[in-house]
């Protein structure tokens, strides 16, 4: 295996210490030597892969030896100081900086998703060979994907669609991006997958005859002009034809351009002379030509693209670039990393590497400002999955933004004074509306007043960037604080009065200082505020104040249950709760007890349940998985009491799920006929689209038994286009 690696690097002609590798070859398969992977196979075999795949990118030596330690420190007894003492600090960095991306563990699927991420844009900041290392370490384990269960294949494709495909296109390694996502589309939809593959295998011979006779074509007419090119015919990936075909709604015969023929050339004029006799030879499709040589995508992607009509009135793409050019599209910031050692052999021509992340930059200062987790994962999809758009400003800077933005979106990209400012905007010279679309190539004037108002509420719904939406929901926040406060005051104080408690009280108890640590406030007015602007329900703190206040006093939890049981004897309509309110549910053996059940989690007959004693308002009962109930403190645990379901029958439950699909014509329908079929009762349902093409619906539902919970979800699952059906939990 360590033969595979020194051979792979000759290959690749790379100058790195070949003794300090095989030092980390020889340590990591000590280290390992008694694990295996799930393939039964040692395990050493995984980190040689990813050091392989190191090699293949062109990586420097310390990154190849963090790709062979990566999982040292994780699993086994090595530390960071050892692997400082044996390599050095920098290989340490590496190799801890992709170990924390492995050991997070959060409350909730969001807010781990979104915490992981969150870390690796910040390990990426600090060294963004950390996240090289990491892509391609999910690379080799989507390699090896079959020996896991189907659950955690989808779980682990679907998580690489999300974040690790979009992650290597905006660095521009688009070998790992399209072999990610190829390997993801084959888990999370076998049947499409398998009959696309077949589809294209049927006419490969025919497609490759086709494409060879013009390539002999292009060859003959670009020697006659004396421009030497290296020409070939690269097979669209089976996602990327895949997505076209949803996209456009045709089926693959409808799709021509399954191949790209790719010209590379020696310089950048050989590229538009190759061009031109491209256009000379066939003829171009009007508006499907782009000059990324002139304007790189931020990825640092150059090249010239156009889409032509060849011989039989079939279309397709030819891609110039220079051969640097092409090793950058490949391996992106990794072919770059050489200029980053080097120092200054970049810097001198202004496009310094640092200039390659200022997305990096603007993400992290991005994400400070966002709490939400999925707000958060929202806005990083839509950042990462967009299409983009260029435009110049009067001084001829190109700025990119995203497909669709206006100039409220590039006024914000430019300085967020710029954007609370804006009054006006101009394009090539001409007045245009605040929610007008700029288009690649156009030149974007804004017109700023030193007495504006600051940014229009409006705003929000054409700001097509996670830029320019947060700065404008911060102003308000911020010019609306001492409004928030009034409002918030006055909602605590009603909120205070419906609780029969006085809300002076409160405030003096040793409680309320408690709970304002707990959700670090610092003074009075940040509390007012936050419920004044709805971050925070009056209704919640109030009863948490209350809650603490009832542990200060010590009462036990035999002791509240005891008064529980007292307070329902004195009224003899919540006595009865067997039949009405009850649910048929007993505690601790007793059944005339005044129950709710939790609506964070919605249990439904057969889950199980556990109770909660409540101060005033009977029992509380969720869901043992619920995860208000996990995030409990030490003294809250002392309130749970034993709860089981009761033979009540004939009482309907609300349950709440979450499905996430690719969008397409009739799935509303098609969920809506399941749940019709199934005699079950729908009582609300929110659906939305995000702009990845991926649909989200949260359904409540009116149901017995969890049982047939299972089974509409299993139906809904089976859909075409269906990613994942889960409960909600809060």
């Amino acid at each position: 295996m360590l033969d595979s690696i020194i051979q792979k690097i000759k290959e690749n002609n790379l100058s790195v210490d070949i003794d300090l590798i095989t030092k980390a070859y020889n340590l990591a398969d000590e280290a390992h030597k008694e694990q295996k992977r799930e393939s039964g196979e040692p395990y050493i075999i995984h980190p040689v892969c990813v050091a392989k795949i190191l090699v293949e990118l062109g990586m420097d030596t310390n990154t190849i030896v963090a790709g062979l330690l990566h999982d040292v420190i994780e699993d086994t007894q090595y530390t960071y100081e050892d692997i400082v003492n044996m390599f050095n600090a920098e290989t340490a960095d590496l190799v801890e900086g992709v170990t924390k991306l492995g050991q997070i563990k959060y409350m909730t699927k969001e807010e781990q998703q979104a915490e992981n991420v969150r870390k690796m844009l910040l390990a990426m900041s600090k060294d963004i060979r950390v996240i090289i290392i990491k892509l391609a370490d999910r690379l080799h384990n989507l390699r090896t994907l079959k020996y896991k269960s189907s659950e955690k294949q989808k779980e682990k494709a679907k998580e690489t669609f999300d974040i690790y495909a979009p992650l290597a296109h905006r660095l521009g390694i688009s070998t790992i991006k399209w072999e990610l996502e190829d390997l993801s589309f084959r888990y999370l939809h076998p049947e499409e997958y398998y009959d696309l593959v077949n589809q294209i295998a049927e006419k490969r011979i025919e497609r490759e005859e086709y494409i060879k006779n013009i390539i002999e074509d292009l060859r003959k007419n670009l020697e006659k002009s004396g421009i030497e090119a290296d020409i070939d015919g690269r097979p669209k990936h089976f996602y990327s034809i895949y997505r076209k075909m949803v996209n456009k709604n045709k089926n693959l015969d409808q799709i021509f351009d399954l191949t790209a023929i790719r010209l590379l050339v020696g310089t950048v004029k050989d590229c538009y002379a190759a061009l031109g006799i491209v256009h000379t030879i066939y003829k171009p499709i009007p508006g499907r030509f782009k000059d990324y040589i002139a304007m790189p995508k931020p990825n640092m992607y150059q090249s010239l693209h156009t889409t032509v009509i060849g011989p039989q009135g079939k279309t397709f793409e030819i891609q110039i670039r220079t051969f640097e050019m092409h090793k950058t599209a490949e391996y992106g910031i990794a072919a770059h990393w050489k200029y980053k050692e080097a120092g200054s052999s970049e810097a001198n021509t202004g496009d310094s590497f640092e200039n390659k992340l200022t997305w990096l930059r603007d993400m992290l200062e991005w994400q400070k400002e966002t709490s939400n987790p999925e707000e958060f994962m929202e806005g990083f999809k839509m950042d990462m999955f967009t299409d983009e758009i260029f435009v110049f400003t009067p001084k001829g800077v190109v700025i990119n933004l995203p497909k669709n933005a206006t100039p409220v979106d590039f006024a914000y990209r430019i300085h967020t004074d710029v954007g609370n400012k804006c009054v006006g905007a101009k394009v090539n010279g001409k007045m245009v509306t605040l929610d007008y679309k700029l288009k690649t190539g156009e030149i974007v004037e804004i017109l700023k007043s030193p007495i504006a108002k600051g940014p229009n509420m409006d705003w929000l719904n054409f700001a097509m960037s996670n830029q320019a939406q947060t700065k404008i929901k911060q102003w308000f926040k911020k010019s609306k604080r001492e409004e928030n406060i009034l409002k918030g005051k006055d909602l605590l104080e009603k909120e205070s009065k419906k609780q029969l408690v006085n809300f002076a009280d409160l405030y003096k108890s040793d409680a309320f200082a408690k709970v304002m640590k707990k959700y670090n406030f610092n003074a009075i007015e940040d509390v007012y505020a936050a419920v004044g602007a709805g971050m925070l329900l009056a209704s919640s703190l109030i009863s948490r104040i209350k809650e603490e206040i009832n542990e200060e006093n010590h009462v036990t939890n035999e002791q509240m249950l005891k008064s529980v049981e007292e307070q329902m004897q004195k009224n003899e309509k919540k006595i009865n709760t067997n039949s009405k309110d009850g649910y048929g549910i007993t505690v601790k053996g007793v059944d005339n007890l005044m129950i709710r059940l939790s609506k964070c989690c919605n249990p439904v007959p057969g889950d199980d349940i556990i109770g909660y004693i409540t101060k005033g308002r009977g029992v509380s009962v969720h869901r043992k998985d619920c995860t208000n109930l996990k995030s409990m403190s030490e003294e809250e645990n002392q309130r749970i009491v034993e709860v089981n379901w009761g033979t009540s029958k004939g009482k309907e439950y609300i349950a709440e799920i979450q499905v996430e699909a690719e969008d397409r014509t009739g799935l509303l329908a098609e969920i809506m006929s399941i749940i019709t079929d199934a005699n079950l009762k729908l009582t609300s349902l929110n659906a939305k689209s995000a702009k990845n093409n991926i649909a989200t619906m949260s359904i409540k539902i009116s149901i017995d038994s969890v049982d047939k919970l299972k089974n509409l979800m299993k139906k809904i699952r089976n859909l075409k286009g269906v990613l994942d059906v889960y409960r909600l939990n809060s």
